[in-house]
């Protein structure tokens, strides 16, 4: 692409000869969370003989030798590999320091590795905290653990790239770049869908090895399931998950088999029980011994050298005169979704790792796998399995050990083979850091092990909508006095882009210049945003955009396509050609070293989807100050809305020349707009500057061009160097808030991205924990957002209101399908969070708000697709929720639906005779036509955030789904905040500080009404309020006369029985008029555009 950068970009240095400016503010890592100590495992020395016959993985209870010379135990470079071609995802690992020297062998010294979370539930993702020492000595002391709640799912996929030495991989840059050929249709959907199988098995967990002292049989029918587990693993663990693979000990991962650990041969020959996980385990992988070499090819190659000639041999071989042997690393994987991961070693069979995991799980599980693999050129080989029953480690005391390696005969892969592993499981229950909600006490830092600290003392401002007409909605009154006034986000922006003196940075996946910001009455400008950034950069200010490049949008040779989304981007940058603006238009692509396939996917399917807009502002004394704008909201056609969400009204009026229907194609004349719902905030105060250096960090990686372009264009000096003016007040002196303010706030930024979109990401792994990165094959991901919702989930006391535009995830715990690969947490911690206050006895309320359908044409084969996952993602809550009730005997009593609610929104309007347009025929039978005539359509719900407790708030412009979660897929960024003196820790009752104002005021939007219930949304009454009024409302848009809606929040038009069981509606199986399957459709393909 035109603006990518082949140089390296790590760390901040200038390609264009001038020395890099030291950061005006602290590293966004400069806040730390100091975990305790944690001492290295001690090994008991050895009762019994060395090794048995049996196929368990029972620790070795010899000694561990002294390791070998550092140059083969540890003294080559870490590396850190990418992901398989189609991997949508890296595989993270997280390490925890070293420990002192301990009985069982010396450390090396320069085993240095800073203390990071390994996060990854069924996927990798963790995020860790500053090194410091760590200790352990009772249970209840990990309630003094920062929550590693990154965890992650979607990553549990199989490695299939070579590894590279890092500092080769940032020294040796390629002399040019090709540009990636892009398919002809983006999305390409089902070009990409329909190549690739997946399996329909309900059960895909693999064997479960035994750890038992005799040898044993995996029967599945005798595995004993939990009865306070989710009824989706009602079915058998498999005793052999891919039969085909059996033979051999040592395979080449399959790029179709990613997103699954897949162990390829039964390492039981007993039964297991299969146990329920909820909380965290504490992994340290230690070293490994004796391992094979794997590297057979290289073994064959260097014989064949040494039989030529003396001088031939030494010219052709060079210096590679030393053992060129396996590149190891362990995967650990649960419920055969990947957990951790530690980095590969190269060349040695007597690897050191020292690293520590501290992942949250919410697994059904027989038992824990650990492979060691060999990192290969394509794919990497698995040597050999440690499994460890769950059931050894439920009670919570630590299993360590050293273990050997296993083949697919339950033998040793090659004698002495062993893994030095400490294994300690701390349920939820234990770990205190959940129980006090969200802020509690004065020692809270916020979410834990994240790139971005909190940030005390700023102030928020959360919108609804593009626009809210003065009086429309009710003010609400708040404790201290104060009242919830609504804010008008595009007003607020275009009075913040006005005022600017000195930058104006804009970051979004679709930018239009023809957009206009202010369109109420008495207000309304004929100007564009395009009009009034010109303007700005003419007076001086600096304007960057940073907009993504849809790789279907082109202009060649006079030859113009927009896209097949629609983004404007090539429009756009044609606008400010001739500007002092300057566009970027930066496409999604995954980093150099990644597969030819992985480029291509990560460019076809994958966009840059931050929204943020930063401006410097007044700060009073002549002084500037930065704030910043992000959410759901690109500045772009079809989001202006508001509260009343017209679909006809305003065709000819506010929307005359903003119509936006995705639905419908050809002729879209007479309507229905797509109504547009979203959720955005404004930032001001010391996290204004983390979204600041978040488009620092993007727009360095994307501005240095490669190749030949360097001659043409150069953006040296594009980002202003805040530290070098003097008005403007630098991140260290921004006056805080009080700590006695009591309309203070507390901010903390989150993304989902990685090292190919940023620059100053640091190309050491040691480094990158030490930031609370996780890592990948030669990419560093950061992936707080998960970590963010995962924590406050976690940390939920009495309700969750979410709305998002999708809702997809856990699939490792569906009832089948499970290997699909959308393993973020989220949607089973909800679940898990309702079952634990069930058997508490405890009320709960969780509201779930999506769109009726995504946008586009709802019977389309990738729409069904994620509308069937959405069902399994339902059903599987539902199930959870169920099985809890049936536990404590409240089966009779309550229902799933007592706890969890999805719902949409919808609008109807009476035909205006005043308003009427030119139609076609009425006798048409099309959607559109149907969509006339009926009056109505969903409101499309757009919002990106989730409220807990009234107490903490996440908004951005992430989807709870595996694109938005991961970090190494779409790249998204968000914030959490609270207030902290409006908090139940501080108030020891209900909050009434602005979040909640801002909840009870989307309320009023949806219901058209406000009822004294919704003061406490966690209450029966207000659950059973809500869904009745939701269930009036969607027979209300489904009737087949015409009547005005009041209230637009419908019940999401699915039956959930008694027993949690989630079916179409009886008699609407199908969307009113645009057609569709509610509960989706699926075909046997798998793909990851959709999930």
């Amino acid at each position: 692409m035109d603006n990518y950068n082949s140089s390296s970009s790590y760390p901040y240095n200038s390609p264009y000869g001038y020395p890099p400016v030291p950061s005006p503010y602290p590293h966004p890592n400069s806040g730390s969370y100091p975990p305790p100590v944690y001492p290295p495992p001690v090994y008991p020395p050895p009762p019994s003989p060395y090794y048995n016959n049996t196929s368990h993985s029972g620790p070795l209870p010899s000694p561990y030798p002294p390791p070998g010379p550092p140059l083969t135990s540890h003294s080559g470079p870490l590396e850190y590999q990418y992901p398989p071609p189609s991997h949508s995802g890296p595989l993270p690992y997280s390490s925890y320091p070293p420990s002192p020297a301990h009985s069982i062998a010396p450390p090396l010294p320069q085993s240095t590795l800073q203390h990071q979370s390994s996060f990854q539930h069924g996927s990798s993702y963790h995020h860790h905290q500053p090194s410091a020492p760590l200790h352990f000595s009772t249970a209840e002391s990990y309630s003094e653990v920062p929550s590693r709640v990154n965890s992650f799912s979607g990553h549990h996929r199989q490695d299939s790239s070579s590894s590279v030495d890092i500092d080769d991989h940032y020294r040796k840059q390629d002399a040019g770049y090709n540009t990636p050929t892009y398919p002809s249709v983006y999305p390409p959907v089902d070009d990409l869908l329909t190549k690739v199988h997946i399996s329909d098995n309900s059960t895909s967990v693999p064997a479960s090895p035994s750890v038992s002292s005799s040898p044993l049989t995996l029967n599945c029918s005798s595995i004993k399931y939990p009865n306070n587990w989710n009824a989706s693993h009602s079915g058998p663990i498999e005793s052999s998950a891919h039969p085909a693979l059996t033979h051999s000990a040592s395979f080449i991962d399959s790029p179709h088999s990613q997103s699954l650990q897949i162990v390829p041969f039964s390492t039981s020959k007993g039964s297991l029980k299969v146990v329920a996980l909820h909380g965290n385990l504490d992994i340290w992988v230690d070293r490994a011994r004796n391992l094979p070499n794997m590297d057979m090819f290289h073994r064959t190659l260097g014989d064949m050298f040494n039989k030529l000639p003396g001088n031939m041999s030494s010219k052709i071989e060079g210096t590679v005169n030393q053992k060129i042997t396996s590149d190891p690393y362990v995967s650990i994987s649960v419920s055969s979704a990947v957990i951790g991961r530690t980095f590969v070693i190269s060349n040695s069979e007597n690897p050191v790792w020292m690293q520590r995991f501290y992942v949250p799980v919410a697994h059904y599980a027989a038992e824990l796998h650990f492979l060691v693999k060999d990192s290969d050129i394509v794919g990497s080989q698995l040597i050999g399995i440690v499994a460890i029953p769950v059931e050894h480690i439920y009670r919570g005391e630590k299993v360590q050990g050293l273990y050997p390696i296993l083949n697919s005969n339950g033998k040793p892969c090659k004698p002495g083979a062993a893994l030095s592993l400490s294994i300690q499981y701390i349920p939820i229950e234990r770990l205190s850091i959940y129980h006090h909600g969200v802020g509690g006490g004065p020692d809270y830092f916020g979410v834990p092990g994240t790139y971005f600290p909190l940030r005390k003392g700023g102030t928020v401002a959360l919108y609804q909508d593009a626009h809210v007409p003065d009086g429309y909605l009710p003010n609400f009154q708040l404790d201290n006095g104060m009242q919830y006034v609504q804010g008008k986000c595009w007003h607020d922006i275009f009075d913040a882009i006005c005022q600017a003196r000195r930058l104006i940075y804009i970051t979004g996946w679709s930018v239009w210049h023809k957009v206009r910001l202010i369109r109420d009455a008495g207000y309304a400008s004929e100007g564009t945003l395009g009009d009034l950034l010109k303007s700005k950069s003419r007076e001086g200010v600096r304007v960057l955009l940073l907009v993504w490049d849809d790789p279907t949008s082109r202009s060649i040779l006079g030859y113009k396509t927009d896209g097949v989304m629609q983004t404007h981007d090539e429009e756009t940058r044609r606008f400010f050609k001739h500007s002092s603006v300057q566009v970027l238009l930066c496409p999604r692509m995954a980093g150099k070293k990644h597969s030819w396939i992985k480029q291509r996917e990560v460019g076809a399917i994958y966009t840059h989807h931050q929204k943020t807009v930063i401006v410097d502002a007044d700060a009073g004394n002549n002084r500037r100050k930065i704030i910043a704008f992000l959410g759901g909201l690109d500045l772009c056609n079809g989001r202006y809305d508001t509260p009343q969400h017209p679909i006809f009204r305003t065709l000819q009026t506010v929307h005359k020349d903003d119509y936006h229907n995705p639905t419908y194609t050809g002729n879209t004349a007479g309507g229905p707009r797509e109504p547009w719902h979203d959720l955005h905030c404004k930032i001001d105060g010391p996290a204004a500057y983390d979204v600041l250096t978040n488009f620092e960090e993007r727009w360095w990686r994307a501005s240095n061009p490669k190749g030949i372009k360097k001659l043409k264009i150069s953006y040296d000096d594009a980002l202003l160097k805040i530290e070098r003016i003097p008005d403007i007040i630098k991140a260290d002196d921004v006056p805080w808030l009080s700590e006695n303010d009591r309309e203070g706030w507390h901010v903390q930024i989150f993304r989902s991205i990685d090292s190919s979109s940023v620059k100053g990401f640091p190309k050491d792994p040691k480094e990158a924990i030490s930031k609370n990165l996780v890592c990948g094959k030669n990419v560093l991901i950061d992936m707080s957002i998960h970590t963010a919702y995962v924590k406050a989930i976690r940390a939920a006391q009495h309700f969750i209101y979410i709305e998002n535009q999708y809702f997809i995830g856990s699939s490792y715990n569906w009832n089948s399908h499970k290997d699909l690969g959308a393993n973020n947490l989220i949607p089973l911690e909800i679940a898990l969070k309702i079952a634990n206050k069930i058997r508490a006895h405890e009320r709960f309320a969780a509201y779930i708000v999506v769109p009726m359908w995504p946008e586009g044409n709802p019977t389309g084969p990738a729409t069904q697709r994620i509308l069937f996952w959405q069902h399994k993602t339902m059903q599987m809550m539902y199930d959870t929720i169920y099985k809890a009730l049936v536990e404590v005997g409240l089966e009779d009593a309550y229902t799933p639906q007592d706890y969890l609610n999805f719902f949409c929104l919808g609008n109807r309007e009476v035909n205006d005779s005043d308003n009427s347009s030119a139609e076609p025929s009425n006798n048409a039978n099309n959607p559109q036509a149907l969509s006339r005539k009926s009056r109505r359509f969903m409101i499309y719900v757009h919002s990106k955030g989730m409220i807990v407790d009234d107490e903490y708030v996440i908004l951005g412009s992430a989807n709870i789904n595996q694109r938005s979660m991961e970090g190494t897929r779409d790249t998204e960024i968000a914030m959490g905040a609270y207030q902290p003196h409006h908090t139940w820790a501080r108030k020891l009752s209900d909050p009434r500080g602005q979040i909640y104002g801002y909840r009870m005021s989307l309320w009023a939007e949806h219901l058209g009404i406000i009822e004294d219930c919704f003061t406490q949304p966690q209450t029966l009454d207000c659950v059973k309020k809500v869904r009745s009024m939701g269930e009036v409302n969607w027979e209300q848009f489904a009737a087949d006369e015409v009547s005005e809606m009041r209230g637009h929040l419908l019940k999401y038009p699915v039956e959930v029985d008694r027993k949690g069981k989630v079916r179409p509606l009886p008699g609407c199986e199908n969307f009113p008029d645009v057609g569709g399957r509610i509960v989706g459709s699926f075909l046997a393909i798998q793909e990851n555009l959709t999930i």
